[in-house]
């Protein structure tokens, strides 16, 4: 099958196109006959040796962890799944490369059952594949912080891939939802259902302004200063979630989120796209040959929703 691959940490360029053995599928397993994946920062963080200390890496490495495709082959325990399903998911696994550890960037990618859902049918394959571990992380870092309805949500990074999901997310469940990001993203956070207010000096009383008594929760996918407005901007009694730092778990009694991969929050994601609830924004589409400009495109910062690879 053709792979990309990897076999040195380093810039896009160490991606390269290879020729690579159909993958064995476990008891508990599938193969999936990948029609898109897509790319997370955590993809060229890994491909670039930052996460070293956390993750054992067996060179060849197959990027990604993002995958929609279709079922073609079943392991020898899996009821949950039948060959010709259309499903999506995060195909994270304890090592990163290897023979057994393949990513999704590939024809063909073996995942656990345990890290996969049906596809919604109101998704195309490209805006399954954007879903995953952004949506995955969006969910559970609300679920975590137990956005209710009827409570303001602050989200900072509002337009970027997961705090998109979480403004519609928030959204679906009755919260009103302040989301900070650049002036020329304001008109793309309305349209999700949120109250834009810009970045940078003065956050604080931008965001009381308009909830004097202070938000309910504050859900921080970009770290740094949002985090310090945190005493600022919330309520007594409010809770702050983050993905970026653990001050706020440490230092601010709330919560640090570092996302798994979760059947049954991948099957809640897929309900709420079926009902028209939560709609991923897709920037970009490369073909797998093109690997390494998708990878460039997602670190230039420059994109607004995710890039995907159609394979």
């Amino acid at each position: 099958m053709r792979a990309i691959t990897y076999s040195r940490y380093g810039g896009p360029d160490v991606l390269e196109t290879t020729d690579l053995p159909t993958p064995k599928v476990g008891p508990d397993s599938v193969l999936v006959r990948v029609r898109a994946a897509s790319v997370n920062p955590v993809d060229w963080k890994v491909r670039e040796g930052y996460l070293d200390q956390l993750m054992d890496a067996v060179f060849p490495v197959v990027p990604g962890w993002d995958v929609a495709g279709v079922v073609e082959r079943v392991g020898l325990d899996t009821p949950e799944l039948q060959v010709g399903d259309e499903v999506y998911g995060y195909v994270r696994k304890d090592v990163v490369g290897g023979e057994v550890s393949g990513g999704t960037f590939a024809e063909l990618v073996a995942a656990p059952v345990r890290t996969l859902a049906r596809k919604p049918a109101a998704w195309s394959f490209e805006e399954a594949a954007a879903v995953p571990l952004a949506g995955l992380t969006a969910y559970q870092t609300i679920r975590r912080a137990g956005v209710a309805e009827g409570q303001t949500v602050l989200v900072h990074a509002a337009a970027g891939g997961v705090g998109s999901f979480a403004v519609q997310i928030a959204r679906a469940l009755g919260a009103r939802v302040i989301g900070t990001a650049s002036e020329r993203n304001h008109d793309f956070l309305r349209s999700l259902g949120a109250e834009p207010v810009t970045y940078g000096e003065g956050l604080a009383d931008r965001v009381t302004g308009l909830a004097p008594e202070g938000v309910d929760v504050v859900l921080d996918y970009v770290g740094g200063d949002a985090l310090d407005s945190v005493p600022q901007v919330l309520r007594d009694g409010g809770t702050v979630a983050s993905i970026t730092d653990a001050r706020a778990r440490d230092e601010l009694g709330g919560h640090y989120v570092w996302v798994r991969p979760d059947v049954a929050d991948l099957t809640e994601l897929a309900r709420l796209g079926d009902e028209g609830l939560l709609r991923p924004e897709v920037a970009e589409v490369f073909d797998l040959a093109d690997a390494a400009d998708a990878h460039r495109a997602s670190q230039s910062g420059h994109v607004r929703g995710k890039v995907v690879v159609r394979v």
